[in-house]
């Protein structure tokens, strides 16, 4: 009978600066098959330039894993708070949307 594997600890360092935190409100997002590329950007009302604060780079399993990670996170946020609502979606032609 093989024992049961012992659950891996995993230590994370948080710098002063990235404990910070960056406000995004649009996310542009492409794709090779080797990759997703993810820039998070923020656009200002009235403007029609937004500037890139940040680019995340992972593998395809990663942006999987990573998608999975935030539905789940998202279905208990729901479970706590309530459904989010996001207001006038179909009005705006930017932030965060899915390709089709």
């Amino acid at each position: 009978m093989d024992p049961k594997p012992q659950p891996r600890q995993l230590n994370v360092e948080l710098g002063a600066a990235e404990s910070e935190g960056i406000y995004s409100n649009l996310a542009l997002i492409a794709t090779s098959p080797q990759e997703f590329v993810i820039d998070f950007a923020r656009i200002m009302p009235g403007r029609d330039k937004a500037k890139v604060y940040s680019r995340v780079i992972m593998t395809p399993g990663h942006a999987k894993m990573l998608s999975t990670a935030l539905e789940d996170n998202i279905k208990k946020y729901e479970n706590q708070f309530g459904p989010i609502k996001i207001v006038g979606q179909e009005d705006k032609n930017i932030g965060f949307r899915q390709e089709k």
